[in-house]
């Protein structure tokens, strides 16, 4: 493990994350909560810890005050005199006049970090993916098979390639044909229906990178390393790819990423089902974040009768500080400090923090954001027409609050002006 002490790690987390809109109104994509307790970002920091890596440099840009909260909050555990540390770097226009451009340029703009920390080797990861990943054995591979820059890739259906970029391989897993977002991507040889596509994973030798980023900083072009960088290497430099080896062990390899709305709802109901696609409860393989001390969760109510009150929750995950005081909860997360009161139900949905479901209210097939307050007797995911007049809804048909909504029968209000900004 000495050979992680030669690497450098950056982070991408300033995106804007436009297609999970309205979840990234006030927040980073990064910061976006999952799975009732964690942040995104926090899958890839796991990764880094649990791969050795304690040299992380996390570049943020779009509003980054909550990521930058909670990292200071649930990630401040590294040792800084054992050459350990996590770095929070906003961009400074340090270089000219702009802001981060793209991810090759955020690095470019962060170069004196590299050569004040003087790596053998610089490993760029996405802050907004869900899996698990060893990334020391990736550094292994790269060593061994003496490569300039190794990418990680994953295969998938071609059907979804579109938002990818789509590598070529030869036989020796060299990548010799690389397109960005292409509408008529190149299918796998043994396979016509899917295709191998970049995680945006890259661990480059630093002497390559510096050769590669100060041309491209000068030049008229994206500066996006899936775009400009890693094409532009084709066939002059040694560029390889690392086929993802899952670290969750649990049935198919499981690599999410989360860009829309649907495929965020649909990573959630992942792990409410009774044998989960992602395991939260491996032990070898934990998944770090902050957890503020709430009390335990507590339901209540179990009255006799067959239209009494009973707070229940079936096949869902309940964090701590909820209560489900006489209401039911179905196939659903639920953040801390939800509160679900009497004769409710929720089905199918993701309610995050400090949400509050009043009496008789029903919620179907829908993503709540903080500090939301369903009043009593409203109903959400029943009536299509009803919820596009007032909320965005997907093309799968789930219904999506924005924070601090106050959601009635008769009334849909801010819970503050939109000139204030709403609390983390």
């Amino acid at each position: 493990m000495d050979v992680v002490k030669r690497l450098c790690t950056f982070i991408m987390a300033g995106g804007k994350g436009e297609r999970l809109y309205p979840l990234t109104r006030d927040r980073t994509k990064p910061a976006v909560p999952f799975g009732g307790v964690y942040r995104i970002i926090d899958f890839t920091l796991s990764n880094c810890i649990n791969s050795g890596l304690r040299r992380i440099h996390v570049l943020t840009q779009y509003k980054s005050i909550s990521l930058d909260r909670h990292l200071k909050a649930g990630w401040n555990i590294f040792h800084n005199e054992l050459g350990e540390r996590i770095d929070l770097i906003p961009a400074q226009q340090r270089y000219g006049i702009h802001w981060y451009r793209g991810t090759a340029d955020a690095v470019y703009q962060n170069i004196y970090t590299i050569e004040r920390e003087n790596p053998d080797y610089v490993c760029i990861l996405a802050g907004d993916h869900v899996y698990k990943m060893d990334y020391y054995k990736m550094l292994r591979h790269h060593i061994e098979r003496d490569a300039e820059v190794t990418v990680g890739v994953v295969e998938m259906p071609k059907a979804e390639s579109r938002h990818f970029g789509v590598l070529e391989l030869d036989s020796a897993n060299r990548i010799v044909g690389f397109e960005e977002k292409p509408r008529d991507p190149k299918p796998l040889p043994h396979d016509p229906d899917r295709v191998c596509a970049s995680m945006g994973i890259y661990i480059f030798n630093t002497s390559t990178l510096y050769e590669e980023l100060i041309p491209d900083a000068q030049s008229e072009s994206s500066h996006d390393f899936g775009k400009d960088i890693i094409p532009r290497m084709l066939g002059r430099r040694r560029v390889h790819a690392y086929p993802f080896a899952d670290e969750n062990k649990v049935g198919l390899p499981y690599w999410r990423d989360i860009g829309t709305l649907d495929a965020y709802y649909e990573a959630n109901m992942d792990l409410v089902s009774v044998s989960p696609h992602f395991n939260l409860y491996d032990k070898r393989w934990p998944i770090r974040t902050y957890q503020p001390q709430f009390p335990p969760a507590k339901m209540v109510f179990a009255d006799p009768g067959e239209n009494a009150r009973r707070g229940q929750a079936l096949d869902s995950l309940i964090c701590t500080g909820c209560i489900i005081s006489g209401g039911q909860v179905i196939r659903s997360v639920l953040s801390p400090q939800v509160r679900i009161n009497s004769f409710s139900t929720v089905e199918d949905s993701v309610l995050m923090e400090s949400s509050q479901i009043g009496r008789y209210a029903k919620v179907r097939r829908a993503i709540i954001d903080k500090y939301v307050e369903i009043l009593p007797g409203t109903e959400i995911g029943f009536d299509p027409e009803r919820d596009r007049k007032r909320f965005h809804v997907t093309r799968s048909g789930i219904v999506v609050i924005p924070k601090g909504r106050i959601v009635g029968p008769k009334e849909d209000r801010p819970r503050w002006p939109d000139h204030i900004p709403s609390p983390r």
